[in-house]
Order: structure tokens, then sequence, then C-alpha cells
């Protein structure tokens, strides 16, 4: 018995002695990679590029400003025959506005206001925090795996695999699926750039598509820095006006 007694107290203390380990906070967890992405305000400037199978190329040119969570628009700088367009996002609500042609016409988070496998909601993303729950988060080596749930069925995607670094806090790889676990599509996060400000991110988010086999689009952002807004900035009545805030 005293044996015994001297073993049982011998893993009392290795287990008081060793190191405490933190569940991970999921939540938590993808705020911080929603801050590392981007400020919760800001400005910036990027391109787009839908590469077809043959190697064609079709360019736009945007400037985007957001406010909060769920307040983002974005300004067509190019091609010549798209300046002047503006996006404009609202919650799960999305708008385009073509000069000469009227009010703003609805819009929705599949449709793709460039064409190519970036649609409408990757353009005007929101906050990931903002659509999804943390479902679990796996360690892997020096990954994070994060599994997503929409909160709602207006979230562009059912579920979402995002493969994180560890150190950095920012994603590597998100694959985008249906509620049914079928691939959608795949975002690569790529060429981390310093754009000053406190501001590390990724500068170049790359998509393919098992849907779309053999095309390809591409975003580079070329500046990003923290910026406010007023809340007019982000109604229907202003998308006319977007110009005036660069």
């Amino acid at each position: 018995m005293r044996s015994i007694s001297k073993i049982l107290f011998v893993l009392i203390v290795l287990a008081m002695a060793m190191p405490a380990y933190a569940a991970i906070d999921g939540p938590q967890l993808l705020v911080q990679i929603d801050r590392n992405l981007n400020p919760e305000s800001y400005e910036l400037y990027r391109k787009l590029i839908n590469i077809e199978p043959d190697g064609k190329k079709k360019e736009y040119t945007l400037f985007s400003v957001k406010k909060g969570v769920d307040n983002v628009a974005a300004l067509f700088l190019a091609p010549a025959s798209d300046k002047g367009r503006s996006t404009l996002r609202v919650g799960d609500n999305m708008w385009l506005y073509i000069p000469n042609v009227g009010k703003p016409i609805r819009i929705t988070s599949l449709q793709s206001v460039i064409g190519g496998i970036f649609n409408n909601a990757d353009i005007l993303n929101l906050d990931y925090s903002a659509e999804y729950n943390v479902e679990k988060v796996n360690e892997t080596g020096k990954e994070y795996l994060l599994y997503l749930k929409a909160k709602n069925k207006t979230v562009a995607y059912d579920r979402l695999k995002m493969w994180v670094d560890k150190d950095k806090k920012i994603p590597i790889r998100i694959e985008c699926l249906t509620e049914a676990n079928m691939l959608i599509k795949t975002l690569y996060f790529k060429d981390i750039k310093n754009f000053g400000g406190g501001i590390v991110r990724p500068a170049v988010i790359e998509t393919d598509s098992p849907l779309y086999k053999g095309y390809k689009s591409v975003m580079i952002f070329a500046k990003i820095k923290n910026k406010d807004f007023k809340d007019e900035v982000f109604t229907l009545t202003f998308m006319p006006n977007m110009e005036s805030l660069r």
C-alpha cells in the first residue's frame, strides 16, 4: 500500500510540474487573423486579374474602402470601359452602380462583377469572424487548421477550412466548401509584405476551382492603410461620388 501511495504522490507532483496548455480560443484566434489581414476600417488599392486556360488575361484596378464590420465599397479605376463603376456592400446586401444607367442595381454574393473565379463576396469581403463561427481548431506542426461554419444561409460559402501560419496568424490557404463539403474553390495567400502602419500581410491572393479547370484569378494589393470614413460613404446616394474619396 505504501508503494502505491508513493507512486500516486510522484504522479501528482509530476502533473503539477508540467506546463499547462490552454485550449485554443477559436473565435478570438479568428478575430486576430482578421485584424492581421486588414485594419477594421481601411482604404486600399488592388489589381484583379482573370487568367483563362489559353493564357489570355483581363485586368481590373479597384480602389476599396471599408468601415467596421459590414460596410464595404469599391470603385473601378480601370479598364476604361469600367471606369466609374462602383459597388457597395452593407451586411448581406450588395449593389452595382453604372454611370449613366440610373439607380444602383442589386447584385448577389455568388455573382461576379468582373467575371472569373472571384465572386462579389470575395471582392467585397467582410471579416471572416463576421460571417463564420469556428467549429473547431486543430494544430498541425507550424499551422492551425480552422473549421468554419457560415452563420446564416446568405453567406457565400457554407464551410471553410482555413490553414493559418501559427506564428504570423495569417492564412496560408482556404478551401471554400458547400454544406456537403464539396470543394468550390481554393484561396492561396502569398508574398507577405510590409505595407506600413503595422500592416504586414499577404500581397497576393490566388484562386482556382475544380468547377473552372484551367482558369485562375489573382488579387494583388498595392496599398493598404488605416482610415475612417463617414457613414454616408456607405449609402446608395454616395455611390456616384466615390472618386471624391481618393
